[in-house]
């Protein structure tokens, strides 16, 4: 067993990502190394190509890397058969991407409850929590309302209810701004804090919005490969 140290929720090891393109390899990112600790919020920046979505699918269990490894608490994600890696995903993590993927059939309230449908829980138990989370971005009385009758800040309010409906250990965001206006961006990065706080959440973020980033308790940087961890006040304006 591998041990981390004792406030560390996620350790990334010698990681490296490699895409096969045509006769040659391209190298993603090698030898990134860095520990998240429990009640974090990590943000990660970089340029578009960098790695940034593929390190968060890495970290999450839903890819595996070409070499090092990835602990979380007791747990070696990538030598997770894939049975044991899409539980440890619904019970341990949560995810919010950049588009929403509710699903257009089912209301608000089923989108968010979704997560524990998947686990075969009746609804009778899990409609409560359903609503609890719903009320906790504000949307409890659009429960009843289709996907496509939300506005864009309204659909990723319930995406990140459905993502936290598990409590999660770990919130992974990519870029769960990056579709919205200002104003909208605003509030949903302002919520996503909160939830955060409330909730003791560990979170980590990939973002362009250098403004959010600086609101973080860390940010590490992608670039040319590698990983760097820069102070957050020292982001551009």
């Amino acid at each position: 067993m591998h041990l981390i140290s004792q406030d560390s929720v996620l350790r990334v090891e010698n990681l490296k990502k490699v895409f096969r393109s045509g006769e040659s390899d391209l190298v993603l990112f090698e030898n990134l190394s860095f520990e998240v600790r429990k009640g974090e919020m990590l943000a990660i920046v970089g340029e578009s190509g960098s790695g940034k979505s593929t390190l968060l699918h890495i970290l999450g269990a839903l890819e595996r890397p070409s070499f090092g490894d990835v602990y979380c608490a007791h747990l070696q994600l990538n030598s997770l058969a894939d049975d044991a890696a899409a539980d440890f995903r619904n019970r341990e993590i949560g995810f919010v991407w950049q588009f929403h993927y509710l699903l257009p059939e089912f209301t608000a309230l089923e989108n968010v409850a979704m997560p524990l449908l998947v686990r075969q829980q009746p609804w009778p138990e899990i409609q409560g929590d359903a609503i609890h989370w719903l009320r906790e971005v504000g949307l409890e009385p659009r429960g009843h309302h289709r996907s496509g009758e939300l506005s864009g800040g309204e659909q990723q309010r319930v995406a990140l209810a459905r993502a936290l409906i598990t409590k999660p250990k770990i919130l992974l965001a990519d870029e769960p701004t990056g579709d919205l206006d200002g104003r909208t961006a605003e509030a949903v990065f302002a919520l996503i804090a909160r939830l955060h706080r409330d909730y003791q959440l560990t979170s980590l973020i990939a973002t362009h919005n250098f403004a959010f980033a600086r609101r973080c308790h860390r940010v590490l940087r992608l670039h040319q490969g590698h990983v760097e961890e820069v102070m957050p006040e020292s982001l551009p304006v």
